[in-house]
């Protein structure tokens, strides 16, 4: 019975391995201590990637990026840092209303484009969800102050961040839902 029962044992040993390596869970697994859910699926660690390489990454910034290169931005969001950068999305453009976009783009709107680019800005700092939960405050933006509501998730001015804390090398991105607009 001994031999039978070390038989056993000595096969499980032998096999588990082997089992354990189909497991697609195993894998899931291992995803999920290295990376971040990203659009339904799992992606490595980005924090070596500075901020513009993470928005390009993640997919869903592409007209953030266009507006960051046609305002002449780019080289300050590749910077040293720290940086907290509230990115909009590709939709958050889009509902914008027809043609903004487009307008704003042409180089001779650069500088009206930089500025609410750099409303989307705040240097010197990582500004973390936890820093802002349960609070409401005023932050310094590289254009003008932004409104925080922590109190129910976070919303900025009147955009509500809908991932928050992505990690960039030289800062922290978080996600948000609508284009910030200086008051007029």
């Amino acid at each position: 019975m001994k031999t039978l029962a070390a038989a056993a044992a000595a096969a499980l040993l032998i096999a588990l391995p082997a089992v354990a390596e189909n497991c697609p869970g195993k894998a899931a697994r291992a995803q999920v201590t290295e990376g971040y859910l990203t659009k339904g699926e799992y992606k490595k660690d980005t924090a070596k990637a500075d901020i513009v390489e993470t928005a390009a990454a993640a997919g869903s910034f592409k007209t953030l990026l266009a507006a960051a290169e046609a305002a002449g931005l780019v080289d300050a969001l590749k910077g040293d840092g720290p940086l907290t950068v509230f990115a909009p999305t590709d939709a958050a453009f889009a509902a914008l209303p027809a043609g903004t976009v487009e307008h704003l783009l042409k180089p001779e709107n650069k500088h009206q484009l930089a500025d609410i680019l750099k409303l989307h800005v705040i240097a010197g700092k990582k500004v973390k969800a936890a820093d802002l939960a349960g609070k409401t405050l005023s932050a310094k933006t590289l254009n003008g102050d932004v409104f925080i509501d922590g109190t129910d998730g976070v919303k900025v001015n009147d955009a509500t961040v809908i991932t928050a804390d992505v990690k960039a090398s030289n800062g922290i991105i978080h996600v948000i839902d609508k284009v910030l607009l200086p008051a007029s």
